[in-house]
């Protein structure tokens, strides 16, 4: 079939390549000069398992909360005269009860598991260099309390197949040396060994070029403007260009997704939360992070690059608004450089933010909804990197008729 793939991040083009693998012609659609240009640019780069658990747990409720009152809060909560926040933040309080919380998180975390083991088929037969660290993942806690809790919320990851190792302060700066200056903070971690780190937007841009060479098009600066539908059926997408045409579509604009679909009466419960991020070089620094790390107490996120660190943290519930200041980074650069002093350059800190397609449940959309030839793949939240090749399987597997490789119990639309 000809398939026309909505979107450009790491979801659409994971999705295109999928397709066609499958025989399919493919056409990605994509308002941005290049693709991977907005939440697939700068987000933390972990591919990541470990980092499953859902963000609708027991405890946001009061932590939303608490965010209208005090600073520096990692999830943070602004009033707004939009309706639809209001809306989804009713059915996102709905999923915050302890058995929905260790529902969705397993759930999420079977995606993810699946998502990396498709990644690495496809790392295994195509050659990209994205500044892969297989190393594994760090997830330290300040306190041996918020480490013995830590520990225990891993266990349902490690139920469900995750491997960790509990390791000691002395253990943590033996896996990170970069960590010895910081050691006297850090209580202990738990190692995720088979986690891992890399740069999003570098692999989505080498795969829409391999993509683009096997004769798919891959059309940047065209916006999708609308959807036309007939006879119970999208006939046609609508772009400044003209339209576009295809025997099926793909829905795959992440935080886009949401206002798209309600114009054809398909109502997504996405809302765009907006993340920060600082890429910084690493420059002449004698000690930087040599892998990926989570500081759990104040949810702070570092990845290495190459030679680059990348950070991220905060989540804002501020609508399509992507406005930032300086003083919107001081306190990741502050936590980050009091972890790693000799770890970076940190006068030359590049600032971004961007928006994360959350759904309720913090679990993303698949399959048809009243249209026989749309399909979702859209509202991956947090993890999108982590979830988007298994993701792209799984669509491509709907397409053809084929059961996907994993249950869909929970995940199908």
């Amino acid at each position: 079939m000809r398939i026309i793939v909505l979107g450009g991040g790491v979801v659409g083009v994971t999705t295109a390549y999928q397709l066609q693998k499958d025989g399919h012609e493919v056409v990605l659609l994509e308002k941005n000069a290049e693709v991977a240009d907005e939440a697939s640019w700068g987000n933390a780069g972990m591919i990541a398992p470990g980092h499953s658990f859902v963000w609708s747990s027991p405890k946001a409720p009061m932590t939303l909360l608490k965010s209208l009152f005090l600073k520096d809060q990692a999830l943070r909560f602004r009033l707004s005269a939009d309706p639809r926040l209001y809306s989804w933040s009713w059915q996102f309080l709905m999923e915050c009860t302890a058995g929905k919380a260790r529902r969705n998180t397993l759930l999420k975390h079977r995606l993810a598991a699946y998502s990396q083991a498709v990644l690495q088929e496809v790392i295994g037969s195509e050659p990209i260099a994205y500044d892969r660290n297989d190393r594994g993942v760090l997830y330290f806690h300040r306190s041996q309390q918020a480490l013995d809790v830590g520990i225990a919320h891993m266990r349902l990851l490690e139920s469900d197949g995750q491997l960790i190792t509990v390791l000691d302060r002395d253990g943590v700066v033996a896996l990170e040396p970069a960590l010895a200056h910081a050691r006297e903070q850090i209580a202990g971690a738990i190692w995720c060994p088979t986690d891992e780190t890399g740069d999003p937007a570098k692999f989505t841009r080498a795969l829409a070029a391999l993509v683009a060479a096997r004769g798919g098009e891959v059309r940047t600066r065209t916006a999708v403007t609308g959807l036309e539908v007939s006879g119970g059926r999208v006939s046609g997408v609508r772009t400044p260009a003209g339209p576009v045409t295809g025997d099926a579509y793909v829905l795959a604009m992440g935080a886009g997704s949401a206002a798209l679909a309600r114009q054809i009466g398909i109502d997504l419960p996405i809302y765009p939360i907006k993340g920060y991020s600082l890429t910084i070089p690493v420059g002449n620094q004698p000690a930087p992070p040599s892998l990926g790390s989570v500081d759990e107490h104040n949810l702070v996120a570092i990845s290495r690059f190459g030679d680059r660190l990348r950070v991220t943290a905060t989540a804002e519930f501020a609508g399509y608004d992507k406005s930032h200041k300086p003083a919107d980074f001081a306190f990741m650069k502050k936590v980050t450089q009091e972890l790693y002093p000799e770890g970076a350059d940190y006068e030359r800190a590049q600032m971004w933010a961007g928006l994360r397609p959350m759904t309720p449940t913090n679990l993303p959309f698949f399959g048809r909804r009243h249209l026989a030839n749309l399909y979702l793949n859209t509202g991956h939240g947090h993890i999108g990197w982590t979830m988007s090749h298994g993701s792209a399987r799984i669509t491509a597997d709907l397409i053809a008729g084929r059961t996907p490789a994993i249950p869909m119990e929970g995940l199908a639309a």
